[in-house]
Formats: structure tokens, C-alpha cells, sequence
């Protein structure tokens, strides 16, 4: 499939506006972690309106703040492939110290993130302008996801093998705290406080059916939810992986948190800041991520098992419809990119 979007970049980005919601047009990136392409839905019409092509095993993906670039990891090649959006094709692939799982990318869109599997793994840090490697960050039984806070200033490295979170400061780039759990880290998300500096952490541990809550402030867990049980017979058993809640996101109103859980074939949703039980929406068959338009209106979930994204209407908590995608749906990010010429 060739896409089908036009986009206009500007000459260069420290010199180019950031994109908003406004300015840009939306797209979902999801990753297909069995095939050999990444699926592109516009939210608008929640239609696939292109792919990127080659991209073969991709686990993460990010996306530059001016909308020109795409970073997937490569978990194939253990490269970052640097995807451009004017042709959706990939034009560098960036090798790493080792295999790669997620990544993420600072607000400036200066700095990568990616974690780095295995016993000796860490966090790759890539240049962006210069599109190479300028460091690895080893950390203790390598590293499944790197997060970074909402004020850009810290990125969490996630060890499923560590049992650890490690905050690094993204400006020394250098490990500063972290926190140890019973089992391995998985998908984070944050909550904030009114001037945008980070208030909770929240993370989803191995074989916990739920997520602990974490104060940054007090650097110490200080509680956890567990999500509701459905009768064993009504279960799904298949491809939860240690990992029975796995994708986890806060509305950009910073009014609710959404949790998945593959065990129950469904997300729910909690209240913030009291994390007070709302509800629950049925999606397809282990919902192994989540992201949000950016207006938080629509939630879009994947589905490993079913090769499909699940939408919900996040005020009415209803899925609306389900997206046809490639083989075994995993991570997927929302991204913005500059919108159409007039007439287009």
C-alpha cells in the first residue's frame, strides 16, 4: 500500500514552530511486531490511510515534535530505522549496542531513548541531528521501556530482568534514583502537577493484575490497584506473557487514568486523582497497548491475539469500531504531522 498523505516539512527544526493538534494533523503508528510493516490510522476517519514499508519486527516507535521523522526500533536488525514522512520510507538505520525493545523520544526532539534487552543492555542515547549513537546507560538486567516524564526532564528505564525503575536525568544523562519491585517493570505513565513537573508514577509489574502508584516526590511506592476479576471460565489465558494488565495511559485532561488487561479482554478506567473505580469497555483478545488522541477523545487499543486496534469513545466508554491491522499489534504512539495543503 503506498501512502497517501502529503505532508510539508520546514527547513529545520530549530527554526520550525512546533506542531500542535491545531497546526498538524494526527496519526496512530502502530506497530505490528509479527509482520513486516508499521499500519498508519488517520483518527478522523479511523481508516488506514498508509504503511511503512520494510520495517520488519518493529517493537517501538516515536515521533519527532516537527512531525518530519518516525523512529522505530528494529528488533530484527537491533537498528533505530529513521522513517520519513513525506515518503513513509525508511532512510537510515541506526545501529545500537544491542537488541532493542521501546523507545522514546525528549520534548526538543534532541535525544532518543531506547531501551536495550539483556543481561548487559541498557538505554542506547541517540543524537537525532546527527543520527548516531552517542552513549549507552547500563542498567541492571537491561531495559523493556524508556518513558520520559511529561516535563522532559527525566526518562524512566523500565528493567523487566532488573526488577528496577531507573530515573535518569536527561540533561546529565546519568542514572540519579530508582525504585525495585517484585517483578519485572512494564508500561508507565505519569500524572502531573499544575506547573507540569511530575506528581505520580504509575507502573505496571510482572504477573500484577493491576499497577502500583509511585510518589516522585518521596521517590517510594506508596500503593496499588488491582483491576477487577472476571469467573475463570470467562478468562483468556493465551499470550500474557507474565504480563496480565500491559498498557496504561492518563487522558490529557489529567482527569482519568485507563488500564488494559489481556486476562479480562478489556480496559478500565479510574478517576484521578482518588483512582476511584468508573467502569470498564470489552475490546479484542489481549490489548497490549494504548494511545490517546490528542484531544483525549478517542482511545485507540491493540490487540495482540485478534490483529486489530479496538476505538473507544473515552466520555461514552464504548468501543466504536475495530481496525483491521498487520500481524500481532503491539506499541503504537500518536504522532502529529503537518496537515494537508489546502485542496488536498
Amino acid at each position: 500500500m503506498k501512502f497517501s498523505i502529503a505532508v510539508v516539512i520546514a527547513a529545520a527544526v530549530v527554526l520550525a514552530p512546533p506542531l500542535t493538534a491545531q497546526s498538524g494533523r494526527a496519526l496512530i503508528v502502530q506497530t505490528n511486531s509479527a509482520g513486516d510493516t508499521v499500519s498508519l490510522i488517520d483518527p478522523a476517519t479511523d481508516k488506514i490511510v498508509g504503511e511503512i514499508p520494510d520495517a520488519e519486527v518493529i517493537h517501538g516507535a516515536a515521533a519527532a515534535p516537527d512531525g518530519s521523522r518516525f523512529y522505530l526500533s528494529d528488533e530484527a536488525l537491533s537498528t533505530v530505522d529513521v522513517v520519513d514522512t513525506k515518503t513513509m520510507r525508511i532512510t537510515k538505520r541506526i545501529p545500537l549496542s544491542g537488541h532493542p525493545n521501546n523507545l522514546s523520544i525528549r520534548r526538543d526532539g534532541l535525544r532518543l531513548y531506547v531501551a536495550i534487552t539483556g543481561a548487559q543492555g541498557g538505554v542506547d542515547v541517540i543524537d537525532t541531528s546527527a543520527q548516531q549513537r552517542t552513549k549507552t546507560i547500563r542498567i541492571l538486567g537491561g531495559v523493556h521501556n524508556t518513558f520520559i516524564t511529561p516535563d522532559s526532564k527525566q526518562v524512566v528505564a523500565g528493567s523487566t530482568g532488573g526488577n528496577v525503575a531507573t530515573v535518569i536525568d536527561t540533561e546529565l544523562e546519568r542514572p540519579v534514583w530508582s525504585i525495585h519491585f517484585e517483578g519485572g517493570v512494564r508500561p508507565i505513565c505519569f500524572e502531573t502537577n499544575a506547573d507540569g513537573s511530575t506528581k505520580r508514577m504509575f507502573a505496571q509489574i510482572t504477573n500484577l493484575h493491576g499497577f502500583a502508584i509511585v510518589d516522585w516526590a518521596q521517590r517510594k511506592e506508596v500503593g496499588r490497584i488491582n483491576l477487577p476479576e472476571i469467573p475463570p471460565a470467562e478468562r483468556n489465558n493465551e499470550g500474557i506473557q507474565g504480563a496480565p494488565a500491559h498498557g496504561l495511559v492518563v487522558t490529557p485532561d489529567g482527569k482519568t487514568l485507563w488500564s488494559t488487561s489481556k486476562i479480562n479482554s478489556a480496559v478500565y478506567v479510574y478517576s484521578m486523582p482518588d483512582l476511584k473505580y468508573l467502569g470498564e469497555v470489552k475490546v479484542g483478545k489481549v490489548p497490549d497497548w494504548v494511545t490517546l488522541t490528542p484531544d483525549g477523545k478517542k482511545m485507540y487499543v491493540a490487540n495482540a491475539h485478534d490483529n486489530t486496534v479496538s476505538v473507544i469513545d473515552v466520555a461514552a466508554r464504548k468501543e466504536i469500531t475495530r481496525i483491521k491491522v498487520g500481524q500481532v499489534p503491539k506499541r503504537n504512539i500518536t504522532a502529529i504531522v503537518p496537515a494537508l495543503p489546502a485542496g488536498q
